[in-house]
């Protein structure tokens, strides 16, 4: 794999090439895996059975609480870019999923080759989707379209598209990450 000013910088961690994984807890492991592989089009990867400890493994290795219980893991592999790793936990504290605006929301973004095309396809498949795509008008961003949209159990994610680049990669020339 070649080596670009991109991929190592004298400042950071050593060795850092990029994002492998994101991992999410959602309420029904079987429905987040079908959501993301029948409608998104990701790809089974591994699954991993449950995980119960009676001491402070839990806590120390996991940052959960000591007794809960981590039912399943699936693992997915999403087509040109990083995996996605689910996990259904049960836990005495567990707390709702924060939205955007709280500390800790999150939202994970799918490129697309046409963002309006894949929003059809998305509300033909009864899709939440937020608005209509936007295309960015100013600064960095310029080239990219762009609209979230919410899975069955209400996780926020969102489209991305820029067949072009966007401008600040242009700016910089850093090639376009999915080959365009």
């Amino acid at each position: 794999m070649p080596v670009d000013k991109f991929t190592r910088t004298p400042h950071g961690m050593p060795g850092l090439r990029g994002l492998d994984h994101a991992g999410f807890t959602v309420p029904d492991l079987q429905q987040a895996e079908d959501f993301f592989c029948e409608v998104l089009g990701c790809h089974p990867s591994y699954a991993l059975g449950s995980l119960q400890r009676d001491d402070a493994w839990m806590a120390e290795n996991l940052n959960v609480h000591p007794r809960a219980v981590l039912h399943g893991v699936r693992f997915l592999r999403c087509p040109n870019g990083a995996s996605i790793e689910l996990f259904a936990y049960q836990a005495p504290d567990q707390q709702p999923q924060p939205r955007n605006t709280d500390i800790g929301g999150h939202h994970l973004a799918f490129y697309v080759d046409d963002c309006h095309a894949a929003t059809a396809y998305l509300r033909a498949r009864g899709v939440r989707v937020l608005g209509e795509p936007k295309a960015s008008q100013l600064g960095p961003s310029v080239g990219q379209t762009w609209v979230y949209f919410l899975t069955p159990w209400g996780m926020q994610c969102e489209l991305v598209s820029y067949p072009q680049g966007k401008a600040c990669d242009l700016q910089c020339g850093r090639a376009h990450p999915f080959g365009n």
